[in-house]
């Protein structure tokens, strides 16, 4: 079957940009580059989900109420974090403390996200780069699961770059690994999607609400409201402890803040 003919497949397909594209075990996939670097995404199928966690699930926060969410429409997004090869191919500089071309670039804040963004949307508007939703992450990162994470009840040292009980006891005490790891260094979700619960955390386009009170039950960002000088980040990082990986857990911090555990992945704006 042809991958134009794919039942939920967009209508325009940005042939202007895309480098690669194909279909595999997890779905769709398309790729661009530029100078050397290669970033590729993964499709996410229309669907309906329930967002946050269960109140039986351990170590929840009464910020992660559950509510049905439904994808009338699916959507582009990244199956890594940007790297520091991609960011400084595009901006000219390398912020990271964890210095490495595969590595995801850390130490950006929310506003650096979108000079990257309009830098790249400018060299090519087709693209129509985005940080994704606070909705869009969480879906993508589950991969059609209910579970803490996505690959299922717990999370162990050989499926994410995590605070795991090995690394912070080989640290003499310090709950946190030694830093950031290249990205797909570990297995991919069921859609495709890699370092969702570790490696760095990641910005999204919602500014930050304290709880679900008022939601959306779409995939937009939920600009109504809320701190908009603090944005929501998502995921786990190489220091955090598992509770803080799980697929439902949440927070928002100044979008002016720099931290090394702190990076970013795109989404695409269709």
């Amino acid at each position: 079957t042809s991958i134009r003919q794919h039942t939920h497949y967009p209508e325009a397909f940005p042939l202007s940009w895309a480098t690669g594209w194909g279909e595999d075990e997890f779905g769709l996939w398309m790729a661009f580059s530029y100078k050397g670097q290669r970033q590729q995404f993964r499709w996410c199928e229309p669907g309906t989900f329930l967002m946050g966690s269960p109140e039986d699930e351990p170590e929840r926060s009464a910020a992660e109420t559950h509510h049905e969410v439904t994808f009338s429409k699916g959507f582009w997004i990244a199956d890594t974090a940007v790297t520091q090869g991609l960011w400084e191919a595009v901006m000219d500089d390398n912020p990271s403390d964890f210095k490495g071309e595969s590595r995801p670039v850390e130490r950006v804040s929310w506003n650096d996200t979108q000079r990257f963004i309009d830098a790249m949307n400018q060299m090519n508007p087709d693209l129509k780069l985005c940080l994704p939703t606070e909705a869009q992450w969480e879906y993508a990162c589950r991969g059609n699961t209910r579970t803490p994470f996505a690959y299922g009840e717990t999370l162990t040292s050989d499926l994410a770059d995590y605070a795991s009980t090995y690394a912070y006891a080989a640290e003499t005490g310090a709950a946190y690994r030694k830093g950031t790891t290249d990205v797909g260094t570990f297995m991919p979700n069921a859609f495709g999607l890699y370092d969702l619960h570790g490696n760095v955390r990641e910005w999204c386009a919602d500014p930050w609400h304290e709880n679900y009170h008022g939601a959306p039950n779409k995939s937009k960002a939920w600009n109504k409201g809320g701190d908009k000088k603090s944005r929501t980040l998502r995921g786990g990082s190489w220091a955090n402890k598992p509770d803080h990986c799980r697929s439902a857990h949440r927070s928002g911090y100044p979008e002016d803040l720099l931290n090394r555990a702190v990076g970013f992945r795109v989404a695409m704006n269709l």
